[in-house]
């Protein structure tokens, strides 16, 4: 076992507490669209309906500054909300005079291929869900129309075969005098020239949250002598895009920021630049990430570029900067993301939603679930790589939904994410597995050993944090190493307070489940429901206040087919709880009297420490020793808690000095509630 240190004092505090939660979890976001109908797939519908919630969204960055006569941007949100699925629809109500909200219910294809749309002001076109799809052509908002929100779509596919096509200019969105427009988590993606234009002085425009892939040309700002444009670009995934990353020309302010371009190997189209500041362009650029992209910030001469906080991984060529450029929060409120946390941000929450909600919770909402499969078909291939894609700090709980399989990687939960489950998606608990081999004396890769806490092959620091319905394991090979000098091998380290693991298998040898605190000033509890714990020696351990309860805990041999171990090591601080075994069951295919209930661990030999484990209304297999408990390293159990009340089965017996248990009033003090201290847990 690794040293545990000594831990705080603590009140305790009596609460009923109520479970009985479900093993399986189910968290699926869907749209909000107030009373408006959607089944009316075939027509548009005029009527007038309350407005969905999301229609009263405003943007963000310079499309919210009051200019040009128009005090920021919020689309159709003073019209009515009408459901599309035809192209005769979609154009009606697009090209209006009046203002509509037109959610657009399914996939459009446009004809001619290459044909856009002339958006009129006060318009919002939003997708369904992630039901909206513009096919072959797109947008254009002509000179002075304002006031529009395009949202939620996917607008794809007018490539003809040959990028750079002068011949077929047809793009996802084109401005040419436009203002007041908010481009906001759209998949714009494999059009025949760019992406998106902002051209012939449009202003007060934001671009946000959107994946932009697959093309010759992302975007482009200007082609104009004047410098007019006021743009704010923020929080994109552009990857497999050649050239204009954007491209910015004469442009009054540019500000870029919390931006994710990637130039991923092995795909067809390869960056020549990233970001581009042209012409008489003032640009302010923050706290993006630069993955494998070719020329990466590039500026002409008279160009200016602020660089600051931007991650640049595995770039190459003209990095630049230079120049005076402007304040953005003089012109509006921002708050930026860090950027070594945007991969995993925007892979999970660029783009069409199934629920979007404003600017300020989206991050929030949209990563409500995140799936993890082997085969692709999930947002990642491994669990590590979603909590990887978990916000920093994030406010409410987000649900890692892992497909059945075998994962051999080692996943940690670092302590600035809480509020994470990581869930099996299959039948069984047995069907979704997460397992690793390292060990105590495994030799890391940069020196040393891992030691008993660094060999878990899934570790927990993060407060709130629940796993159901999968396995834990450490199947480290005991026999085949017995050279190796430190066998301890954790499946599962928990170091946070309100922990719930809740029908799952937790499954190893020597110190298969170590239950510890974020430091010895910290309280940890871990609640530990309708689950399995396998091991031998000292196999639940640790100075956590932890209850396993209505559990199966499974004795087994060493590895050279002895039966001995210890259930329980607690190293627990004065003034704290301990381990708390309750309505459970110990057995295993052990040989009769050859197990310990747990002994206690003085961790680092701090006499100061007071050590509990009580064991309850449990049923106790023959494999448990009439004397239960024992001394460990000096230290005499009988001057630390151990203590039994009402179990039952073979391997239970009767009170005595070497078996003490619990008078009825000192069991009153000694439920599962005084445990929790406060804290009920729930599935969530």
């Amino acid at each position: 076992m690794s040293e545990l240190r000594s831990k705080p004092r603590h009140r305790r505090s009596r609460t009923a507490l109520a479970v009985g939660v479900p093993l399986a979890l189910t968290a699926a976001g869907t749209l909000a669209y107030g009373t408006t109908d959607l089944g009316m797939l075939g027509q548009a519908s005029a009527a007038q309906a309350a407005a969905p919630a999301w229609a009263s969204d405003t943007a963000d960055g310079f499309a919210s500054v009051n200019s040009l006569g128009q005090n920021g941007t919020y689309g159709g949100r003073d019209g009515k909300t009408v459901t599309v699925k035809t192209l005769a629809d979609l154009e009606k109500y697009a090209t209006a005079a009046e203002p509509y909200v037109i959610v657009v219910a399914g996939t459009i294809n446009m004809n001619p291929v290459g044909k856009e749309i002339k958006v009129q002001s006060d318009k919002t076109i939003v997708g369904q869900g992630t039901s909206g799809h513009i096919v072959g052509g797109g947008f254009f908002l002509g000179q002075g129309v304002h006031n529009v929100i395009i949202r939620n779509l996917t607008i794809r596919d007018a490539y003809q075969g040959v990028w750079n096509d002068k011949d077929h200019d047809f793009d996802a969105i084109q401005m040419d005098g436009a203002h007041h427009v908010w481009i906001d988590h759209n998949d714009l993606r494999h059009m025949a020239d760019g992406l998106i234009d902002v051209r012939k002085d449009s202003t007060n425009v934001t671009v946000s949250w959107n994946k932009l892939s697959d093309n010759n040309k992302t975007f482009g700002i200007g082609w104009t002598e004047n410098v007019k444009t006021d743009i704010t670009i923020h929080h994109n995934w552009i990857r497999e895009t050649e050239q204009r990353n954007p491209s910015t020309d004469n442009a009054a302010h540019a500000h870029l920021y919390n931006n994710f371009l990637e130039d991923a190997p092995g795909t067809d189209i390869g960056s020549s630049y990233g970001n581009y500041s042209r012409g008489a362009t003032k640009m302010v650029l923050e706290n993006s990430y630069f993955q494998g992209i070719k020329n990466p910030v590039i500026k002409d001469s008279g160009a200016a570029i602020v660089q600051r906080g931007s991650v640049f991984s595995g770039t190459s060529g003209r990095n630049e900067s230079g120049g005076t450029a402007f304040d953005p929060k003089a012109h509006y409120a921002y708050t930026l993301d860090k950027a070594a946390d945007l991969p995993g941000i925007l892979r999970s929450q660029a783009g069409p939603r199934s629920s979007i909600g404003t600017t300020a919770s989206v991050k929030a909402a949209a990563a409500t679930t995140l799936t993890v499969a082997q085969d692709g078909s999930g947002q990642y291939r491994t669990v590590q790589a979603a909590v990887n894609a978990v916000p920093a700090n994030n406010p409410s709980r987000v649900v890692i939904a892992v497909k059945p399989g075998t994962y051999r990687e080692l996943v940690k939960v670092p302590s600035n994410k809480p509020h994470v489950t990581i869930q099996g998606t299959g039948g069984s608990r047995k069907d979704t597995t997460i397992v690793y081999n390292n060990a105590s004396g495994t030799p890391k890769p940069g020196g040393g050993t891992y030691g008993t806490g660094g060999s878990a092959t899934v570790a927990v620091e993060a407060d709130d944090f629940q796993a159901r319905n999968l396995t834990i394991s450490n199947d480290f090979d005991e026999k085949a190493n017995q050279g190796l000098n430190g066998h301890q091998a954790v499946a599962l380290r928990t170091a946070a307070d309100r922990v719930f693991l809740d029908g799952i298998i937790v499954s190893g040898d020597q110190d298969t489940l170590l239950l510890d605190t974020a430091g010895k000033d910290r309280l940890g509890r871990v609640y530990v429901s309708d689950s399995y714990v396998v091991g031998n020696v000292d196999f639940i351990f640790g100075r956590a206040t932890a209850v396993v309860d209505r559990s199966v805990i499974t004795l087994k041999k060493r590895w050279d087919g002895t039966s001995a171990g210890y259930v329980t090591a607690p190293s627990t601080a004065a003034n704290r709880k301990g381990i708390l075994i309750a309505n459970s069951t110990v057995n295993g295919d052990v040989s009769n009297g050859s197990f310990y209930l747990g002994r206690p661990w003085h961790a680092g030999g701090d006499a100061s420490l007071d050590p509990q484990t009580t064991v309850r209304n449990t049923s106790l297999s023959a494999a448990i020793k009439s004397t239960p408990w024992t001394d460990m390293s000096g230290f005499s159990w009988k001057d630390d808690r151990f203590a039994e009340y009402k179990n039952s089965g073979a391997g239970a017996g009767g009170a005595s000095g070497n078996r003490p248990h619990l008078t009825d009033a000192q069991a009153a003090d000694q439920e599962v509630s005084d445990w929790l201290a406060g804290w009920t847990p729930s599935a969530s």
